[in-house]
């Protein structure tokens, strides 16, 4: 009989041991999945800014079709944080990327609206020499 109590015990203690060693594990797996998505990295809009920032530095706002795809940058930026801040990460890394997109285009923009005038800037010299030297 006191065998019978003794494997008994074993057994139970067997059980309880189980039990606890399944439990600590499904604590560290949910502490882990949750600590997981707290710790979701930030937005990162520093391109876009950037971007953004070159954009202004270069006069995108006085080139009407630069100024165009400078305030959509502007705008696709404030679109992608509304978007992280309402978990729908994808969405804003995309907005992000049309953002940085937009921004580059002016600066394209600008840049070339700059070389052109350059260019006339330029013609209207050989012209003027020409005349000149008539």
């Amino acid at each position: 009989m006191k065998r019978a109590f003794k494997h008994q015990k074993e057994d139970s203690m067997r059980h309880i041991f189980k039990f606890a060693t399944m439990a600590f594990a499904m604590a560290v797996a949910a502490t882990t999945i949750v600590a997981g998505c707290a710790s979701a990295p930030p937005l990162r809009t520093e391109a876009s800014a950037s971007g953004i920032r070159a954009a202004e530095e270069v006069g995108a706002a006085k080139v009407p079709q630069a100024s165009l795809h400078l305030q959509l940058a502007k705008e696709e930026m404030e679109n992608a944080k509304a978007l992280a801040a309402k978990d729908q990460k994808g969405m804003a890394v995309s907005m992000l990327s049309r953002s940085e997109a937009d921004a580059e285009l002016a600066v394209a923009l600008s840049r070339e609206d700059a070389e052109k005038a350059e260019a006339r800037a330029a013609v209207d010299r050989v012209r003027q020499f020409r005349q000149e030297n008539k």
